[in-house]
């Protein structure tokens, strides 16, 4: 099981909430509920692998390639939340998913970095950097996203909770410029094969646009928080730029995946890190839809009512692409269970 899994729920999480914001509602409602499903699953299975492979999780933590993977139960459980609160309609058990949203982030953050920062043997830039690295910086900007949202229904606590999401925001951004800059370092001035450019580069995109749907989430709430209020501008500013880098990014992502699969001919088969792919679309959704209506730019709410088919269309095919996965493993361990128990049979008759 890849650390970085629990992507399956970021996505589905927030093409459910994309949904809901454009009016689809009984779609929005049936994700959600196969989210909460997923969610449930994907701890299951990493208590088990925790319990019978320990020595594979730790390996994996302390892993520049797939130790930030794990950063993926963070942004999944804020976005579980986020759908609990405003499609599910149960704020109580939002509040308890940011909670534990936060422990994770803090457990993960410095654990990780912790980690790879003293870790004696380390991978030259060129094989350790790698887009996924950015899901810390979902992890921080989806504890934000939560938080504000939050606000409103934490009415003795509003001013504080806007000032922590507000440090998530600023700090998730502050992130993102020190890991990006490695990121365009190693694309533009290392060889690339098809190979190093795995699903998880889409998170490039994907992370400022949680970061900017945390700048709207904090734009609309800035009445209740005199400090966010008079930071405003401030705020109004960074989220264009927020949104306009990760509107840069599309096209740019687009050639390279068509580079990858078309001209140099890479296999297109399913791969568990897709879900890092279909993250950034559902992400990009929603969070234009919220700049639009915030920031008061009507002519851009076009741009959500097109790219929410695009997000749907990217999760129903890495869904697909799941379903028929798990079922060949399932038919595989199956037909192998069945030949080692007709072993003994012919070894008698023999």
């Amino acid at each position: 099981m890849h650390p970085a899994y629990f992507a399956m729920a970021m996505a589905t999480g927030i093409v459910s909430v994309a949904c809901h914001l454009l009016g689809f509602h009984p779609l929005a409602v049936g994700l959600f509920w196969l989210n909460v499903a997923i969610y449930a699953g994907l701890w299951a299975l990493t208590i088990a692998r925790v319990a019978i492979y320990p020595a594979a999780v730790v390996s994996d933590l302390i892993s520049h390639g797939r130790g930030v993977g794990f950063f993926t139960t963070v942004a999944a459980t804020c976005v579980l939340g986020t759908q609990c609160l405003i499609v599910g309609g149960f704020p109580r058990v939002a509040t308890g998913l940011w909670i534990l949203g936060i422990a994770l982030w803090a457990i993960l953050t410095y654990t990780v970095f912790s980690a790879l920062t003293v870790r004696r043997n380390k991978p030259p830039l060129s094989v350790g950097i790698h887009g996924g690295w950015l899901v810390a910086v979902v992890a921080a900007q989806s504890v934000a996203v939560l938080g504000a949202q939050l606000a409103g229904t934490l009415r003795p606590y509003q001013s504080q909770v806007l000032f922590f999401a507000l440090a998530m925001w600023l700090g998730g951004g502050m992130l993102y410029i020190w890991i990006i800059g490695l990121i365009f370092y190693r694309y533009t001035f290392f060889e690339m094969a098809p190979s190093d450019m795995s699903p998880p580069y889409w998170i490039n995109m994907g992370a400022v646009a949680i970061s900017t749907l945390a700048g709207t989430m904090l734009v609309a709430g800035a009445e209740h928080a005199a400090l966010v209020r008079d930071l405003l501008p401030f705020i109004k500013g960074f989220t264009l730029m927020f949104w306009a880098t990760a509107t840069w990014w599309i096209p740019m992502l687009v050639i390279l995946g068509v580079w990858r699969h078309v001209y140099r001919r890479f296999p297109l088969r399913y791969d568990p890190l897709y879900w890092g792919a279909v993250f950034p679309l559902g992400m990009y959704t929603a969070c234009t839809f919220r700049v639009a209506q915030v920031l008061q730019i009507e002519f851009l709410r076009r741009v959500p009512q097109a790219f929410i088919f695009v997000a749907l269309a990217a999760w129903a095919a890495t869904f697909v692409g799941w379903a028929r996965h798990a079922a060949t493993l399932v038919a595989g361990r199956a037909s192998r269970a069945g030949g080692a128990g007709s072993r003994p049979s012919q070894k008698s008759s023999r």
